[in-house]
């Protein structure tokens, strides 16, 4: 019988086993990653098309895809969507700057048949003028809506400036909404979506034949180019304040632009990120949080794009305090660059970053994720292993050095908004 008054005793992890997908040749440029190893009858299909939006003009990515399943001539969005619900299908779309993934959710015997459903509902989409009209009147009552709070002012200002005179700087103004056409749409949706699938995943106990058939049904939308990808992207260095008259709080974003996984920093510096703001018990949040009682919360992270990434800082705060916030998010980062972490600071932290990896590949779904946050970048999940050697290796000394490297407050975009 186990006895409970026993502690369980402590080991280190050393490596973890990933299970590496299957992998498929769509076309010269596309392909399918397989993922089989799933216990249930659950699956999951991804679509990654070249649709983000930084792709065309400014605003059209977004509606093309909020237009997807609005109709054909022979079928009203509400009948495609109830044929999706009767079969059990949960699925959503999601786009960034660079892609749009189309996710579906189902029984993996009703995952073809839902495939089949959207193949047709994507390619005869219409472009209905009431459809698109009404999807334009709603986003222009959110935009209205979303000018109201300061967080969303501060973040167009800071999108704009951390990815000065790039694509993905780009932010819709109220104006905008009326620019945009149905030829527009419908030229964005050939190029980009017909002709614009770069990738396929695929979770679940599926048989081969199934695969194939996925292959031969998606495989008309596959790119036969490759998709560019902004190289060089420079942040501009100033502080900007967007005056909001009669707001109570403040919104702060800092960052700049770094790296993403194939940098020799990036393993290393998700420590210091991880010790500065990206865990309930950072500095940023003993301090500002906890000690000040400046905000509810305050998170530092690194963001990654396919040539390059950036470190960004956010918080609200209230008003009168938003100066006070910027003087100790300095702090705690010269702090950094001057101090060595203590010892026990940093095996916690350490301790708490090898646990959330453990963590995130349990199971064949968060396997594949990993496996997918590597493949743009060329890197396979030995990737993983190599983070667990370094986390364990990594060192005051190597924490102070990234920090005088990667956090000089000179080079950061700072916008606050209220």
């Amino acid at each position: 019988m186990l006895n409970r008054t026993n502690t369980p005793i402590l080991k280190s992890i050393e490596t973890i086993d990933f299970v590496k997908p299957k992998i498929y040749d769509i076309s010269k440029s596309a392909r399918l990653f397989f993922m089989k190893e799933v216990p249930n009858d659950t699956s999951r299909i991804d679509l990654y098309f070249d649709a983000g939006t930084m792709k065309g003009n400014l605003g059209i990515a977004a509606f093309v895809n909020g237009l997807l399943l609005s109709g054909t001539k022979e079928k009203s969005s509400m009948l495609i969507h109830n044929e999706l619900d009767a079969l059990g299908a949960f699925h959503e779309s999601t786009i960034s700057h660079e892609n749009a993934i189309i996710s579906i959710y189902a029984l993996k015997e009703n995952l073809i048949p839902i495939l089949r459903l959207y193949k047709n509902a994507i390619e005869n989409v219409i472009f209905d003028p009431q459809e698109v009209e009404e999807l334009i009147n709603d986003r222009k009552q959110k935009f209205r809506v979303n000018m109201e709070k300061v967080s969303f002012l501060a973040q167009r200002v800071f999108q704009n400036q951390l990815f000065d005179g790039s694509p993905y700087g780009r932010v819709l103004n109220a104006e905008d909404y009326d620019n945009l056409s149905i030829a527009e749409m419908k030229l964005f949706h050939k190029e980009h979506y017909m002709n614009g699938l770069t990738k396929v995943v695929v979770v679940g106990d599926m048989a081969q034949d199934e695969i194939d058939e996925i292959i031969d049904l998606t495989g008309t939308w596959a790119t036969e180019g490759i998709s560019e990808f902004e190289k060089v992207l420079v942040n501009r260095k100033e502080k900007t304040h967007v005056e909001k008259l009669g707001a109570l709080q403040s919104a702060i974003r800092l960052g700049k632009i770094l790296f993403n996984k194939s940098h020799e920093d990036f393993i290393d510096f998700q420590v210091l990120n991880t010790i500065l703001g990206d865990y309930f018990g950072s500095r940023l949040m003993s301090n500002i949080r906890e000690d000040k009682g400046y905000t509810y919360g305050i998170g530092s992270m690194l963001a990654e794009l396919h040539e390059t990434g950036y470190f960004l800082i956010a918080t609200e705060v209230g008003k009168d305090v938003k100066d006070a916030t910027l003087k100790e998010i300095q702090f705690e980062i010269e702090r950094l660059k001057a101090d060595l972490v203590p010892q026990e600071e940093l095996d916690l932290v350490k301790n708490y970053l090898l646990g959330q990896l453990l963590k995130s590949a349990d199971g064949p779904y968060s396997m594949i994720d990993l496996y997918m946050g590597l493949e743009p970048y060329g890197l396979d999940m030995e990737f993983y292993n190599e983070s667990i050697r370094k986390i364990q290796r990594i060192t005051p000394e190597r924490i102070r050095e990234l920090a005088q490297k990667h956090l000089n407050w000179e080079d950061f975009t700072i916008v606050s908004a209220g």
